[in-house]
Order: C-alpha cells, then sequence, then structure tokens
C-alpha cells in the first residue's frame, strides 16, 4: 500500500512539473439559461447570485491558491438554437483587482432578446467551443446551468459523445415557492436525473441543485467550491480540447 500510495504521489509531481509552463489551471466556461421559462427577476438572480458566489470567502481563497497559475472565467446566456451571447471574454482571476472587474461585468449585464425554447446540447456545443480556445489550461470545465429539458437543436447526450478533454458539471435549477415543497423536491429529483442521464460528463461529473432560483447563489457557491478544489489525476488532461489528439478521436 506504501508503494502504490508513492506512485500515485510521483505521478501527482510528474503531471504537475509536466504543466509548469501552463499560465492557466483551469478553464471554467460558465453557461446561463435564459430561456422563456426565466423571467426578469431570475435573470438577475442568476448574475448577481454567480457575482456573489464569487466573491465569497471560500471562493476566493480556491481561486487565489496557486497565483503563478490562475482560473480563467467565461461566462455566456443561452436560450434556444440561435447563437449564444457571451457576457463574459476569457478572464484570468489573479488578483482582487480582476475579480472585482468580473462580477462588476456581471452585475452590470442586461438581458437581450432571446429565444423561448431550451436548446441544451447548442449551448453544450458553445462552451466546449469556448473551451477549445484555452489549450493551455491544465483542467477544461463547462458549467450548464439550466431549469428544464431540451426541447431545441441538437440532443444533449449526442453532443456530450463528441466531447473530448472537457468536464460537463451542471446546476438544475428547480422550481420556485410558488409550488408545494413536496412537488418542488419531486420536480427537481426529475429534473437533475434527466441532467445526469443526459448532460454531465467526463471525470467527477457532478449535478449541483438549487430549490428556485432564490437558492442560485448558495448551489453555484457550492458547485464552485468543488469544481476549483484541487483536481485528481484522472482529470489532469496532457492534451487540451483544441489539441490534435482530441480532434483525431
Amino acid at each position: 500500500m506504501r508503494r502504490a500510495a508513492c506512485a500515485m504521489l510521483l505521478l501527482a509531481g510528474l503531471a504537475v512539473a509536466a504543466r509548469a509552463e501552463a499560465a492557466c489551471r483551469q478553464a471554467l466556461a460558465l453557461g446561463l439559461d435564459v430561456s422563456g421559462s426565466v423571467d426578469a427577476r431570475e435573470y438577475r438572480l442568476q448574475l448577481d447570485g454567480l457575482a456573489d458566489a464569487l466573491e465569497a470567502p471560500e471562493i476566493r481563497e480556491a481561486l487565489f491558491a496557486i497565483p503563478a497559475a490562475p482560473v480563467a472565467v467565461a461566462v455566456y446566456e443561452w436560450s434556444g438554437p440561435a447563437p449564444a451571447r457571451d457576457i463574459l471574454g476569457w478572464t484570468e482571476i489573479a488578483d482582487e483587482a480582476a475579480l472585482l472587474a468580473v462580477t462588476a461585468r456581471l452585475r452590470a449585464a442586461r438581458r437581450a432578446p432571446g429565444d423561448d425554447s431550451t436548446a441544451l446540447g447548442h449551448a453544450m456545443r458553445h462552451g466546449a467551443a469556448l473551451l477549445a480556445a484555452r489549450p493551455d489550461c491544465w483542467r477544461h470545465v463547462l458549467d450548464i446551468s439550466g431549469d428544464g429539458k431540451a426541447n431545441a437543436g441538437p440532443a444533449p447526450r449526442s453532443v456530450r459523445s463528441s466531447l473530448r478533454g472537457i468536464t460537463v458539471n451542471a446546476l438544475v435549477v428547480g422550481a420556485d415557492a410558488r409550488d408545494s415543497l413536496d412537488r418542488r423536491q419531486v420536480q427537481i429529483g426529475e429534473l437533475s436525473s434527466y441532467f445526469n442521464a443526459h448532460v454531465i460528463h467526463g471525470p467527477d461529473a457532478f449535478v449541483e441543485t438549487a430549490l428556485g432560483y432564490e437558492d442560485f447563489a448558495r448551489a453555484m457557491r457550492r458547485k464552485l467550491l468543488r469544481e476549483l478544489s484541487a483536481p485528481s489525476l484522472a482529470t489532469l488532461d496532457p492534451a487540451g480540447p483544441g489539441h490534435p489528439a482530441h480532434r483525431s478521436q
């Protein structure tokens, strides 16, 4: 057992050493649902909730854990098959100034006209394309937030099967407080099962849940803390999603 543990530590050290020249330890693309089921109030709860989560003390600590290799973040809105809208281009959060600039951008964002339909597969493709632009990062994570199943565009499972070198996590938002607690729990359980079966992908992928948009900031904090924790050997991909090794598979 001691030999196995030593071997694992050695491999971990080699993996880190091999990436010593990389400027970014994780590329994190976040896709926010702005389809017809999301009203103006819920839109603001998402954007402000993400900003609040990024500013939480435990998330700050995780973001700044390795100053020489910061986390790069991009945020976009998605709804139907029309092109997704980028709110924040790739930004490395290396210090407090960068973090404040990101959260200010999120709080200043205003909703653009969108589609009433829910094209989860299209949202996944957009996020994968963003991540392909950051092959320098150690790890590539796509985070999809949503409150419904796909009803337009490519099937999420068909898109998922084409992804290489990307972990896809999800934040599922359940029904709001106008429904009974029992009904809300059943609804979010069914939606979580759908995202587990059709959307999440890759090593250590998971589904986080928010019991309504009022719970979005708390759920986002939990999700970010899990995503920003030290990656295991299995999640360290020696070639990013834009590498020829992935395109040939």
